[in-house]
């Protein structure tokens, strides 16, 4: 496979078309390089249009969707990120070009040491990741931050996360259960005031510990 190809071709044929228009978060994408990051099974997959599976209950998500979730967030150089499931660590490494650091919880601690070593070996410096049930809310620290990443669905958006960002921060996040899933951009405007606008339909497998919650109806 022409790796350099099949990435090019990954942003211009997926990403691109799909409203991935940004090009710092694109050239973000094209930095990292994405075979890295998958298991050797589907190295010739990398770039397919598709979740890689990463264990039974885990996935990369497809080109697309992280090139349309970038895109969205505008994140800036000056600002700090929540990434809720690190997986392969490949989206962690991307978000890393494009702020000042990230902060990834996940809950499989093989995952999360896979991708420490993955993430060191690119040189990358701003990144800490911890292992943790974000299911259950998550806090280390007084820290805020100005953009969350929640790569997994979850049944009904709470204020789990919103605690945690800083006025004018965004959360990533898709919502939903079964088919009716979508993707949403939610900005913190004030202290109790927030915007949510919807982005696009989607299903993605739901975040580990509230898969009980899928099953019911909100």
């Amino acid at each position: 496979m022409d790796i350099k190809q099949a990435r090019k071709n990954s942003i211009d044929n997926q990403i691109r078309p799909w409203g991935g228009l940004d090009y710092i978060a694109n050239n973000a994408l094209r930095s990292i390089p994405r075979e890295n990051f998958v298991p050797d099974n589907y190295k010739n997959l990398a770039f397919a249009d598709i979740e890689i599976p990463l264990t039974n209950k885990a996935k990369m998500l497809s080109p697309k969707v992280e090139g349309r979730l970038l895109d969205a967030l505008n994140i800036h150089k000056n600002e700090t990120v929540l990434e809720v499931g690190t997986g392969s660590g490949y989206l962690t490494a991307v978000l890393s070009k494009l702020c000042h650091s990230v902060t990834s919880i996940e809950i499989d601690e093989t995952l999360s040491n896979g991708a420490q070593e993955r993430i060191k070996d690119l040189n990358i410096t701003n990144v800490t990741l911890e292992i943790g049930d974000a299911s259950k809310g998550w806090r280390r620290s007084k820290e805020f931050f100005d953009v969350v990443v929640i790569s997994t669905s979850v049944p009904k958006i709470t204020g789990r996360f919103f605690h945690l960002l800083n006025v004018g921060g965004r959360v990533f996040v898709v919502e939903g259960t079964g088919k009716a899933m979508s993707a949403k951009i939610i900005t913190r405007l004030s202290e109790h005031k927030w915007e949510t606008k919807s982005l696009f339909e989607t299903q993605l497998d739901v975040m580990q510990g509230l898969e009980v919650s899928a099953k019911f109806k909100f």
